[in-house]
């Protein structure tokens, strides 16, 4: 029996094939009472989109949106693979990361001054494990908010791309992402890309930009979708009023800082943050003077948002007109560099990089593989994250008092851009076999925090010894628009950013991008405007690049002292069991007399892990004689364990027995085995053969 609405509405349906599939919206057969509610199907991908608008006003000072994406277990088949939690719960970084995802192209779609409290949920009900639904999930918050009647400027549609056999490809399979050399997520609106994040192994520029502009027309037909199914629905559009400062309070402001800003503020961080504080200071207790006692405290608000507006326009004009930054510095032109690696004696490595006032300490620690983070996500290939970055930035960094937490939605984000921009550098687990922990400790934020942290991980990385294949390095940049010019500013600040129209973060070697994070304050931007700044970034990273290869050029030889040691062996497979033992009781006796830490992997791979060597080759020699396997041409030393008259079976390694016939015990003839060996001896004998049977052949007289 179909779906009966209770509002007596019918159900809506809209299809468009988009990339090789059928896209379907539907409205009005779920979520009833939601401002706006849509169904989005793709393959046995189901998404609901759902948007709830607050009835009642909120006086605050900035737009309440909240945008999440639900991961349900359920769609996927599976039961979480926590020992104690098996309810959805606390959102995994995975989910916070995909809900930022959605959130960077919508919110600046909003006009200035929008207060209604808006809530935007994508919940996965079906997932298709052949790609993955966090463009789906975009699509599904976007018509959702077209239906609510809000002043949203979409619709917005995303694709994820990747390069395949060096052709572009959305919804990749599990298997071609892996084979990928680019992990490129694009949104936007119709006339242009709004957001941009990806991974790259080393790519190109110019490649990055033909695969966005490969996006951007491949995403037309989602926004085609979305604008049919507002035309069917017909929306009611819902009364709002802006929150901006009124009029004649700009006006003042604008008088009272005309003068005062431009060139007198254009002064060095931190000098001119200081400026901007102390006019700030006496602006208010010069307003304050001028208004009856008691009458600004209402209007105080009005007048700092004022304010702050009249600083940012001062801003752009200073880039547009004077062709200034607001530090004085040129547009292409990078703070001060300094930068020392080492800084703290017991860990095992660490760095300090600071740009301007941006600093960041990071510190690496390195453990066996056993420490690597479980993933468990709805989706099926979670695995492990051998590499973890993780990034703090309290209160004090921005000169505020802030309640110490545990990390909001832009510390996981932050912490994320730079893992991403190392991981395709790294050294392969085979070769370097530790769980590697990065953290950056922001010590002073003035822009590009992220960025910072990326280069501050490399060089505490490349302190602690980790083989990086090459040095990375990353750069934020900003863009102001004057009409259809575009201003692209390198290594951008505080002012910059909250004035600016673009906040663009490039990171990678010499050879190329390993990561990238574009976020439009525009409505959308064309491919050629985020081509130049592509280039320009390029140039910017290799500046910095230098910077640090001065500071240290290469991974350091040796791992700290403080490190743990570990060595590796890599055996068959098929002799896991023995090193384990029945129910463990081989590998923990090794641990157990050797004090060494062991991980095994499926595949064969073994780790074994101490502060001390010698315990380490205690217990790779332990292993190497439970699972070597027969070398034809090597002499071993066995324990005769029977006598036949026909010859001798000797013991060469644990569970493997040959047999030495009684030619092969001596040169001269030999009547009788026990004239030669006895039950128990230890004699030296050479493999000389296997046969097909897995028959081992032994000879004593050639081990002579």
């Amino acid at each position: 029996m179909p779906t009966i609405n209770p509002y007596g509405k019918d159900i809506i349906k809209v299809t468009t094939e988009f990339e090789g599939k059928p896209l379907t919206l539907e409205v009005n057969r779920v979520g009833f009472r939601s401002t706006g509610s849509v169904l989005v199907t793709y393959g046995e991908t189901v998404v609901l989109g759902t948007a709830q608008v607050g009835t009642r006003p909120v006086v605050l000072d900035y737009f309440p949106l909240s945008i999440d994406y639900e991961e349900k277990f359920y769609a996927a088949g599976k039961i979480s693979g926590s020992r104690f939690i098996k309810r959805e719960g606390r959102p995994s970084d995975e989910a916070i990361l995909i809900g930022r995802l959605i959130d960077r192209p919508i919110r600046p779609l909003f006009p200035k001054g929008y207060r209604q409290e808006v809530q935007v949920v994508a919940s996965v009900l079906s997932l298709d494990p052949t790609f993955r639904p966090d463009t789906i999930a975009m699509i599904a918050a976007s018509s959702a908010l077209m239906l609510t009647g809000t002043p949203f400027d979409g619709p917005v549609s995303g694709l994820r791309v990747g390069r395949v056999n060096g052709e572009f490809k959305a919804f990749l399979t599990p298997e071609e992402r892996a084979a990928s050399d680019l992990d490129l997520v694009v949104a936007g609106i119709e006339s242009g890309i709004t957001m941009v994040e990806a991974g790259a192994n080393e790519v190109d520029e110019e490649v990055v930009a033909e695969a966005l502009a490969w996006a951007f027309e491949h995403y037309q037909p989602a926004i085609e979708l979305q604008k049919e199914l507002v035309k069917k629905v017909q929306p009611v559009e819902q009364a709002y009023a802006l929150v901006l400062p009124d009029e004649a309070i700009q006006t003042a402001v604008d008088a009272w800082v005309k003068g005062k800003f431009g060139e007198a503020i254009r002064k060095p961080y931190p000098e001119r943050n200081e400026m901007v504080n102390q006019l700030r200071w006496a602006f208010h207790e010069e307003m304050a003077a001028a208004h009856e006692e008691g009458e600004y405290k209402s209007l105080r608000d009005q007048y700092d948002e004022a304010f702050t507006s009249a600083l940012h326009k001062d801003v752009r004009r200073g880039i547009v007109e004077d062709k200034k930054r607001p530090d004085g510095r040129a547009f292409d032109e990078i703070r001060t560099l300094s930068s020392e690696v080492g800084v703290l004696p017991r860990t095992h490595g660490s760095s300090l990089f600071t740009r301007g006032v941006t600093q960041a300490l990071n510190i690496v620690t390195l453990a066996p593989l056993s420490y690597a983070q479980m993933v468990d996500t709805m989706e099926i290939n979670d695995g492990e994250r051998r590499y973890m970055h993780h990034y703090n930035a309290p209160g004090y960094t921005v000169g505020e008092v802030q309640r110490l937490g545990g990390p909001g939605r832009r510390e996981i984000g932050h912490g994320y851009l730079a893992e991403r921009a190392v991981m395709p550098v790294l050294p392969a687990e085979e070769d370097f076999p530790y769980a590697i922990r990065s953290v950056t400790e922001i010590m002073s934020q003035n822009g590009s925090t992220s960025m910072a942290a990326t280069c501050s991980s490399v060089m505490a990385l490349m302190d602690a010894g980790v083989p990086l294949k090459a040095p990375v390095s990353g750069i934020a940049m900003g863009l102001i628009m004057d009409g259809k010019t575009a201003h692209i500013l390198s290594d951008i600040a505080d002012a910059e950013d909250f004035a600016g129209d673009m906040d663009f973060k490039s990171a990678g070697t010499a050879n190329g991008i390993t990561a990238l994070q574009m976020d439009m304050k525009v409505h959308g931007l064309p491919v050629e405007i985020l081509r130049d700044a592509l280039m320009t970034a390029k140039t910017g990273r290799a500046h910095i690049l230098k910077h640090m290869i001065e500071t240290i050029a290469e991974p350091r030889a040796a791992l700290s002292p403080y490190a743990p040691r570990i060595e590796k062996i890599k055996i068959n497979p098929d002799k896991i069991g023995a090193v384990i033992g029945k129910g463990g009781e081989v590998i923990n006796k090794i641990t157990a007399e050797t004090g060494a830490m062991i991980d095994i992997k499926d595949d064969g791979l073994i780790t074994v892990a101490a502060q001390d060597t010698e315990n380490i080759e205690k217990a790779l020699d332990w292993i190497r004689s439970l699972t070597e396997e027969p070398e034809v041409g090597k002499i071993y030393e066995g324990r005769v364990v029977s006598i036949k008259d026909f010859g001798a079976f000797i013991n060469i390694m644990p569970g493997t027995d040959g047999m030495v016939h009684i030619s092969q015990l001596s040169n001269e003839r030999v009547e009788r085995v026990e004239d030669v060996l006895t039950e128990g001896q230890i004699v030296k004998v050479k493999l000389t053969g296997i046969d097909e049977r897995g028959r081992l052949s032994l000879s004593l007289k050639d081990a002579q």
